[in-house]
């Protein structure tokens, strides 16, 4: 798991949190939810809507696998057309519509190019593909007659519940005055819109506090682990003290991603039912690169018959990503080879534009939860996802666990009814609520135009905000930002030295309302500081003195706290800051 390492040397014991503390108090409920990723998260506020006493926990932070690695896209997936996967498709675009407007504070539309450099390539490939899941010989650029075809049946696939625009198709000439920087090889380019997450961690922490918020009886809490089982309870393992206990559900979800089969088998139900294949990506600070794309994501295959992905995010480029069978029990990083694989696909689609290793400020590589899939090529394997029920009598008592086997970000919801209705089965009750057309945390009032943005700014700014700090504010909790300002302004505060975008008084309110574990979280996880390359030794050394009274840490763990945020950048994403922390 992400991010899991154990601090070195003497420090002081940390307090029992009182997430924690409810836990092991009440040490029972009518369901466990293992696993704090999207899907974790979704299922557990779909169940305390129903008025279900349910408790999650997750052994990292929320977020922190691969709900946290993905690609940041909100998508139909319109090459799962392919795999004849079309039940998948029709559920994920019409999710991602509902997305748009129920997450308008994360999820915004996004316009992708699909660059062209035939007409009919692909065509008698293409079927075979469709009826063997694999790549029949060496791959073959897809055309502009086949991608026609995929993008006329997504359009179709895209009519309900959506008002995104349907796919258009220009030539050479009007391609290269749209994208200049373009391969002037070129013959077509077709456009089509889906949509991106920009802050899938925020988003997350969202729908989990819409779930704390919708019933007093629900309990969730990061850093805890489910280690075994005796009897009919789950033994629970605090990964910041070490302490264990029992609790006890009816129903346990288990929704840890690739990690399925080794969390079963730590309950004494073995599985062998996960595959998973390993996906990377990389962030670079490029002013050209971010300018030849225009404010579009550019989606192509790669000659190796990958898809790939370039697209803007703010002010910096995301490109990914890789496809790859890997072990699920060891880290995954984004390799110094992948990193150059994807510079090289990068100069296959613009050519005159120089990317250098120095320009990736950030790269993160999480494991897809797919189904064992054998000796099928990862590209084909299915996305879909599905529940797997296993029922025990233990103790007189009969104990049910359901494991999540694949699921991805854009279908979180569908996918979490689905889990939420069949828990409910189990427990003889029925659906009192449905989360669809549901608003979503900050999104709940949120602007719904430029002009309404600029005028929510405006009206909160001022009594010591400056405008630029609420728009970020606005960007990061959405609606919610409101509630975030009333408590910077009911206290002295201070922004930090190492960056404009944090204050003393808001990273009190994440340690209060976000269950901050390590310092490492707000880097990554609470803010976007990481994944824009903005992490310093002077950032490291004012967060670990502010956190120090917040968390109750002594100087020793302050140091570990720092040493260990610097070990996870440098380990696993690539970001180096050692010289810079003294």
């Amino acid at each position: 798991m992400a991010d899991t390492i154990v601090n070195t040397g003497k420090t002081a014991a940390p307090a029992e949190r009182n997430e924690v503390r409810a836990l092991r108090e009440n040490p029972r409920a009518s369901v466990l939810v293992i696993g704090g990723g999207i899907n974790g998260v979704g299922t557990f506020r779909d169940l305390a809507l129903q008025g279900v006493d349910v408790a999650l926990v997750e052994r990292g932070d929320y977020c922190q696998g691969a709900s946290g690695a993905s690609s940041h896209m909100i998508h139909g997936g319109i090459r799962y057309l392919e795999n004849g996967e079309f039940r998948l498709v029709r559920e994920s675009v019409v999710e991602r519509n509902a997305l748009l407007k129920t997450a308008p504070h994360y999820v915004k539309p996004l316009q992708t190019t699909i660059p062209i450099y035939s007409t009919f390539s692909g065509i008698l490939a293409a079927p075979m593909r469709f009826l063997t899941h694999r790549q029949q010989g060496q791959p073959r650029e897809r055309g502009a007659f086949l991608i026609k075809a995929g993008l006329t049946m997504y359009d179709w696939f895209s009519r309900d519940g959506g008002s995104v625009p349907r796919h258009r198709f220009a030539g050479r000439r009007a391609s290269l005055a749209q994208l200049p920087d373009l391969r002037d090889d070129v013959r077509y380019t077709a456009t089509y819109f889906d949509a991106s997450v920009h802050n899938p961690e925020r988003m997350t922490l969202d729908v989990l506090r819409d779930g704390l918020n919708a019933n007093p009886d629900v309990r969730a809490t990061n850093y805890v682990s489910a280690v075994g089982r005796s009897g009919e309870a789950v033994t629970l393992r605090d990964e910041l003290t070490g302490e264990e206990f029992p609790f006890t559900a009816d129903v346990v979800v288990n929704a840890t991603g690739a990690w399925v089969d080794g969390t079963n088998d730590s309950l004494g139900e073995p599985s062998s039912y996960m595959g998973g294949t390993k996906g990377s990506h990389i962030v670079l600070d490029h002013p050209a690169l971010l300018a030849a794309c225009a404010g579009r994501e550019m989606f192509f295959e790669n000659t190796d018959g990958r898809i790939v992905l370039i697209y803007p995010i703010e002010d910096r480029v995301l490109v990914g990503t890789t496809d790859i069978d890997v072990d699920v029990d060891e880290q995954p990083v984004c390799t110094p080879e992948e990193v150059d694989y994807f510079i090289d696909l990068i100069g296959q689609v613009f050519p005159d534009i120089t990317v250098e290793p120095d320009h990736v400020v950030y790269s993160f590589s999480g494991v897809r939860p797919l189904p064992k899939h054998d000796e099928t090529q990862p590209g084909f394997v299915s996305r879909d996802y599905r529940i797997e029920q296993r029922q025990d009598r233990v103790q007189g008592r009969d104990v049910t666990t359901l494991s999540l086997v694949g699921g991805k970000w854009t279908t979180f919801r569908a996918l979490s009814e689905h889990m939420t209705n069949d828990v409910l089965e189990v427990l003889g009750r029925r659906r009192a609520v449905s989360t669809a057309g549901l608003p979503i945390g900050g999104g709940k009032g949120f602007p719904k135009t430029a002009s309404a943005e600029k005028a929510w700014v405006m009206s909160h700014a001022g009594d010591g905000l400056s405008a630029e700090r609420v728009e970020g504010l606005l960007i990061r909790y959405g609606a919610r930002a409101s509630e975030v300002i009333d408590h910077l302004r009911a206290g002295s505060d201070r922004v930090f030295d190492s960056t404009p975008e944090l204050s003393e008084r808001e990273l009190a309110y994440m340690v209060e309302h976000e269950q901050v574990g390590h310092l490492v979280d707000v880097l990554i996880r609470r803010t976007s500081l990481a994944f824009r390359g903005l992490v310093t030794g002077e950032l490291l050394r004012e967060l670990g003195d502010a956190l120090a009274p917040l968390k109750g840490w002594d100087a020793e763990t302050v140091i570990a706290e720092i040493e260990r945020a610097e070990r996870v950048l440098r380990e696993w994403h690539n970001v180096d800051v050692k010289d810079l922390v003294a």
